[in-house]
């Protein structure tokens, strides 16, 4: 099966293609870099040609409001043309858990813009919905810091691996269409504030980490499951501990 990659050389991306791969699929890393660009439909129409399924975990190299719009509601729409010309039969792409529930957040307000265009293409489709990566932990510290101090509200969070996402994402799109949504999660459900303060000490951080109920989340403020599944998910395997071990640069 030919599998088009769009975000293909990116964290999630570039670990899709590699699993792919090793199942014996012609997996396609399109990026910028690799001459795809869909933003402007460069490269579209070539790597498309013979595809069975086009994957996009894409991402905007901006957060602000009116640019990351922007992003998915153009990227999306040049590639679900492109794809409907080409005759691709699955697109897929990749969301994130609770983007219906804070729809005052600029990116997840884009995501569901994304998601809109794709359910209305007519061109089969799967969502997956993830719970925020590993990988990013850093940086959700890093965004929720003020005064030298981590702030962060004490509901519950079910982080996953990429590697978990990669091979949620991979099976998804060698199956059936599914014509709607699946959300994928972590193997363990934490408070976020106590994870925080777990991941700091992994990390030899000596930032405190604050438990504070109205801290914002990118802007938002939470409710108690704004940032996990609903029953049903599908759970990965990596515990945060594992992950952290076998990922040095996480610290």
């Amino acid at each position: 099966m030919k599998i088009v990659v769009i975000g293909g050389t990116g964290l999630i991306g570039s670990k899709l293609v590699a699993k792919l791969g090793e199942h014996g699929h012609e997996a396609v890393a399109a990026a910028p870099n690799t001459g795809v660009n869909t933003l402007t439909g460069e490269g579209l129409a070539e790597v498309l040609a013979g595809a069975q399924v086009v994957v996009d975990v894409s991402n905007s190299p901006s957060f602000e409001r009116a640019a990351v719009l922007k992003f998915f509601e153009t990227s999306t729409g040049n590639l679900l043309a492109a794809e409907a010309a080409a005759g691709v039969g699955h697109h897929v792409a990749v969301s994130i858990v609770g983007t219906e529930r804070m729809p005052d957040n600029g990116y997840f307000a884009a995501k569901i813009a994304q998601e809109q265009l794709i359910e209305k293409s007519g061109i089969p489709f799967s969502l997956v919905h993830s719970t925020q990566f590993f990988e990013f932990a850093r940086g959700i510290a890093d965004e929720a810091t003020a005064d030298g101090k981590v702030h962060i509200a004490p509901v519950l969070f079910q982080p996953i691996a990429g590697d978990d996402v990669a091979q949620a994402v991979g099976r998804t799109a060698v199956g059936a269409p599914l014509n709607g949504r699946v959300e994928i999660a972590g193997p363990k459900e934490y408070r976020m504030d106590e994870f925080f303060r777990q991941a700091l000490t992994a990390w030899g951080d000596p930032r405190e980490v604050v438990t504070d109920p109205h801290a914002r989340y990118f802007g938002s403020e939470l409710s108690e499951r704004s940032l996990v599944p609903e029953d049903g998910a599908v759970l990965g395997t990596i515990s945060y501990r594992d992950w952290l071990g076998r990922n040095t640069t996480g610290k």
